[in-house]
Order: C-alpha cells, then sequence, then structure tokens
C-alpha cells in the first residue's frame, strides 16, 4: 500500500463508537478531523494519550477540529475505558484493522527482542475536504497533543 501523503484523499471508513454509532469519513466534512491510532485501551501510554486529547479538546474545538481514538478494541472496551477515565474524546472500534491499516498505522513491531505485528501509535490530521493535511507515523506521547494543535493552528493560517 502507497504512503499516506499530505494532499492524499483520506481512506474512507465506517467504524463503531463505544456508542453503538456508526461514524464514517463523510460525518466530519466541513471539520478538521484529528484521527489517533493507538494499540490498546486502558494501557498507560495510550490512556495518557486519550486523557491529553481529552484535556485538549476545547482547544481542538475552538479551531474548527474533532478528535477521535480508534483501535482495534470492541465498543464496550472503549465505553468501559471512556467511563474509567472520565475520556471526552470520540472512541472508534476497528477490530478487523481495515482502517488503521488504510491509515498506515499497522506494522513491525519490537518490544522485549521479539518481533510483532500491531497498531503502531500515529496521527493522521485530515482537512475539512477530506484530505490528509498531515501525518506523524511513530508518536512518542509526551508533547504530542501541542504539536498536533501547533501544525493545526499554522495550517488553519495558511
Amino acid at each position: 500500500m502507497a504512503e499516506l501523503k499530505p494532499g492524499n484523499k483520506a481512506p474512507r471508513f465506517s467504524l463503531q463508537d463505544d456508542q453503538g454509532k456508526k461514524w464514517g469519513l463523510s460525518d466530519f466534512q466541513g471539520k478538521w478531523l484529528v484521527l489517533y491510532f493507538y494499540p490498546k485501551d486502558n494501557t498507560s501510554g495510550c490512556t495518557r494519550e486519550a486523557k491529553e486529547f481529552t484535556e485538549a479538546l476545547a482547544k481542538f474545538k475552538r479551531l474548527g477540529a474533532l478528535v477521535a481514538g480508534v483501535s482495534p478494541d470492541s465498543a464496550a472496551s472503549h465505553a468501559r475505558f471512556r467511563e474509567k477515565h472520565g475520556l471526552k474524546v470520540l472512541l472508534l472500534s476497528d477490530p478487523e484493522k481495515k482502517t488503521i491499516q488504510a491509515y498506515g498505522a499497522w506494522g513491525k513491531k519490537k518490544m522485549a527482542g521479539r518481533e510483532y505485528e500491531g497498531v503502531i501509535r500515529s496521527t493522521v490530521l485530515v482537512d475539512p475536504e477530506g484530505k490528509v493535511a498531515r501525518r506523524w507515523p511513530k508518536v512518542k506521547v509526551q508533547g504530542h497533543v501541542e504539536e498536533v494543535l501547533q501544525a493545526l493552528k499554522e495550517l488553519r493560517s495558511t
């Protein structure tokens, strides 16, 4: 699959949230969309990232952006994750990993000396026309939300 680059049309998707509602790319038309991909609900890095996006949600909204996290976890797992940590970001379930793969967030990982395939923590910023505006292929949680906010501010001012 070709790498997702700025200017490319964002891949379409249809994913369920933790309340059972289906969401697709067209639901975000006319808005900026921060689509962040994370490996697993209730793990330390993923929890920290979700909390930081939640804390910054008002800033994203003022810039005309919505934020959605995507993982292979079930909608029920997302509901528990949201409840436990008071999360406000939209959480989308991709158990078949089709959207995760389409957005380049699936691949080889290494941990404790073993190699395996899994979700690569990454973020894609989609513009109001449904095109990729920016992509962060291998995210470190610390400072990432501010980095995305800064990029959104810059892109909106051009």
